[in-house]
């Protein structure tokens, strides 16, 4: 008879489908299994980008395995439902469609409040140059790392990639792209990484929505060692992320990494950052510091939650 010899691996969730989740392990390894049944009485449901030690006993005729911890989450999101990213493309249109900065500050915000580093992409820079260096200067301005690119052509996608490597070469990286519908997100994913099999499906001409076969999330490995995974998010647009109010007034400030330096220096302990005299946010706009477009979506953010029902906002940051 042989004797059971159980082993404890420590690995992500990349996939996770009917019950069976997909794991790779820190060396690599693939496994497939549940989650044990103590999860479940825990209200604990594992998403895909979860760190978790998986039990495994490789004496079994087809080894047995099971997820039998779920590390702590750095961060989670809801739509799309996946944890722990380390990085959100965002994926700018700088024409067709109109660039929307006011949807694309508030994901930028959610991902501060969570600590998710954006990384702005202006696609389609071969349509309008101009714009494409107005909004590449807005955010480098505020802080971000950006890149102009054009996912049709290719012109600057190497750059992405390079940025990509060399981040997972210090630390491990679990990224994901966003975009409004006709951003070009699917279109720059084909681009970077052209032997994955991406669901992202082309856009409806007639609806102007992405047309996808599944909304699962599952993360590809684009290096041999697992450290750097994408996520695949398909049916998921950029409104998913950005649908739901994350924060309090008091905390939205600091989701504006350009306000870091004026914060507390203002007349009014209480100030709102909108329209106060002796605001040190204002003055440092009035000196060119800040970009005029971003303090208006900050304004156009602040009126939003404003206007949002107290219990909505604490059901949605537990979201």
């Amino acid at each position: 008879m042989t004797q059971s010899v159980s082993r404890t691996v420590r690995g992500t969730i990349i996939k996770g489908v009917g019950g069976l989740y997909t794991v790779i392990s820190d060396k690599g390894e693939h496994i497939v299994c549940p989650a044990r049944g103590v999860l479940r009485h825990e209200n604990v449901t594992p998403l895909v980008g979860d760190s978790v030690e998986v039990v495994t006993d490789d004496a079994a005729d087809e080894g047995a395995a099971a997820i039998e911890r779920i590390l702590p989450r750095k961060n989670s999101l809801v739509r799309p439902p996946v944890a722990n990213l380390t990085n959100l493309f965002v994926v700018i249109p700088s024409a067709k469609p109109k660039p929307d900065l006011v949807t694309v500050d508030k994901l930028i915000s959610i991902c501060e409040e969570r600590e998710i580093e954006p990384v702005v992409v202006v696609n389609k820079c071969d349509l309008d140059q101009d714009e494409t260096a107005r909004i590449k200067g807005i955010y480098e301005g505020a802080g971000f790392t950006c890149f102009a690119l054009s996912a049709a052509t290719g012109d600057g996608c190497g750059a992405l990639l390079d940025y990509l490597y060399g981040e997972a070469e210090r630390s491990p990286v679990r990224a994901a792209f966003a975009g409004v519908s006709a951003a070009g997100k699917s279109t720059l994913m084909k681009r970077l990484f052209p032997s994955l099999d991406l669901k992202t499906g082309d856009v409806s001409r007639k609806i102007e929505r992405g047309r996808h076969t599944t909304r699962h999330v599952e993360l590809f490995p684009v290096t041999d060692d697992g450290r750097c995974l994408i996520a695949d998010t398909p049916g998921f647009s950029l409104l998913d992320f950005a649908r739901f109010n994350f924060c309090s007034l008091a905390e939205l400030p600091f989701t504006f990494r350009e306000f870091a330096d004026c914060l507390g220096k203002c007349k009014y302990t209480k100030c709102t950052h909108t329209k106060e005299e002796g605001c040190a946010v204002l003055e440092k706009m009035a000196r060119g510091g800040i970009s005029a477009e971003r303090h208006r979506n900050y304004i156009a953010l602040y009126d939003e939650i404003k206007q949002t029902p107290e219990w909505k906002r604490k059901r949605d940051a537990d979201m």
